[in-house]
């Protein structure tokens, strides 16, 4: 099935030009042969008419028009290809829409790109025309590449901040629900099977988050950047926990109070629109953090860690899960795609880097745990959400926005397969007087 077979208007630009008005140059195939090395492991066919690669590849690429060769051209790597992906520009057949894994790790293991000599690039730039070197508008999907951002305040400050989490968060909360499935949880599940559904491994997760958190009824949990309230509810439901949730996303905290009401949870969970750092200045029995470090920044970390350990009474403990880099050399910041497309301004640390803020702001860590393998089962899950409801999705958000999706969550699994990027969860402990934890001498959640 092709990426654009069922979408509507995916491309404003013509599929090949007017007859007779084609210039004389490079073809789609020459620019993709002198930018590769090596045997094709897809067959790319071009709005031209020209194709490269094996007749009889289970996966075609498709650039359907000037525009999206422009697009290739002018910003070469995942941004470009990206651009004429979103904008109906590039197709793909033999892989669905919603999860295109399968096209991801063919292009990624097999094809070999090459930079041009500067006698090649020259000629297929006169060849093509110099304006293939002006970049098109963007798809409207694209936030403002990071120095334009500065128009909505400083890196992390509380503007910027909020309008980088309704660009991803506030897309829609119906689309939301056909592609998490009915727990509304966008992070990462427990998976004590491959076999297990996503919602059995969803609870899965927040049980081992409140276990490790060691929940008992009466106590108050403070859950920062708590989405449509998973965990605030599950704690309220399954333990007794009075749990008040924050989240600087408007529709998330709308969808979440309209939850608690409907599971009769009202005065034990409570969900506010609400920066972290404007959270109650209370000191709780637990706090847990899942998903929101990503958001935070790293330089921000001692002030974010310290802000939750405020919140924490002692021997209280903390259980903050997020992704993080596999490697601690490696840069924060995220690539062009997800900076652009998904998690504007989203910032990733080594686990190293984790356990040392923790550590640093006077909490004592406990206990440390990877679940990178869960979080690729669980995309893979979300793939196939999106899959079974994709007429409804690009009803609901357009087609666009619907093949960001699948594009980032297919990607996203390859990485965590990979080993590009992992989820560590961090269980750390507020001391009071004279060393006092409250923790046992073994964890208290393990047989």
């Amino acid at each position: 099935m092709s990426l654009t077979d069922r979408d509507q208007g995916a491309a404003s630009a013509p599929a090949s030009p007017p007859a007779g008005s084609r210039r004389p140059g490079p073809t789609v195939a020459d620019v993709v042969r002198a930018l590769t090395t090596g045997a094709l492991p897809v067959r790319v066919t071009g709005y031209d008419g020209s194709a490269v690669g094996p007749a009889d590849a289970g996966i075609t690429l498709s650039i359907r028009s000037e525009r999206g060769l422009t697009y290739l051209l002018t910003a070469p790597g995942d941004l470009g290809m990206a651009r004429a992906y979103v904008g109906g520009d590039l197709a793909l057949q033999g892989v669905h829409p919603g999860d295109p894994y399968e096209a991801l790790r063919v292009l990624k293991d097999e094809l070999r790109l090459r930079t041009p000599s500067l006698a090649e690039g020259l000629a297929l730039v006169r060849g093509l025309g110099w304006e293939r070197l002006m970049p098109p508008p963007p798809p409207p999907q694209e936030a403002l590449p990071r120095w334009k951002r500065v128009v909505n305040g400083l890196r992390h400050s509380r503007t910027r901040d909020s309008t980088a989490i309704s660009h991803h968060y506030d897309v829609s909360n119906a689309f939301y629900e056909k592609v998490l499935g009915p727990s509304m949880t966008y992070t990462c599940a427990v998976f004590r099977s491959p076999d297990d559904t996503l919602e059995q491994a969803q609870a899965a997760k927040y049980d081992l988050v409140a276990q490790k958190l060691a929940l008992k009824a009466g106590m108050r949990l403070l859950d920062v950047g708590c989405g449509w309230g998973g965990m605030v509810r599950h704690a309220a439901r399954e333990y007794g926990v009075k749990a008040l949730g924050v989240t600087l996303s408007r529709a998330q905290a709308e969808w979440a109070r309209a939850a608690i009401e409907r599971e009769g949870l009202t005065g034990l969970a409570e969900v506010r629109h609400l920066d972290y750092r404007d959270a109650p200045r209370e000191q709780f029995d637990a706090v847990s953090s899942i998903g929101l470090t990503e958001h935070v920044g790293v330089r921000h970390y001692p002030a974010y860690f310290g802000a939750l350990r405020d919140r924490l009474r002692p021997d209280g403990r903390l259980l903050n899960h997020c992704i993080t880099r596999a490697d601690n050399r490696a840069p924060h910041r995220s690539g062009a795609f997800i900076d652009r497309y998904v998690f504007p301004d989203g910032e990733l640390a080594g686990p190293g880097r984790l356990v040392s803020e923790i550590h640093d702001v006077g909490l004592e860590v406990q206990h440390e745990e990877n679940l990178r393998l869960h979080y690729a089962l669980t995309l893979a899950g979300w793939c196939r959400n999106l899959v079974a409801h994709w007429d409804s999705c690009v009803s609901e958000v357009g087609p666009g926005t619907a093949r960001v999706w699948g594009l980032y969550m297919a990607g996203s699994r390859l990485a965590f397969e990979r080993n590009g990027i992992q989820l560590h969860q961090v269980l750390a402990t507020r001391l009071g007087p004279e060393g006092a934890s409250g923790y046992p001498l073994r964890p208290d959640w393990l047989p």
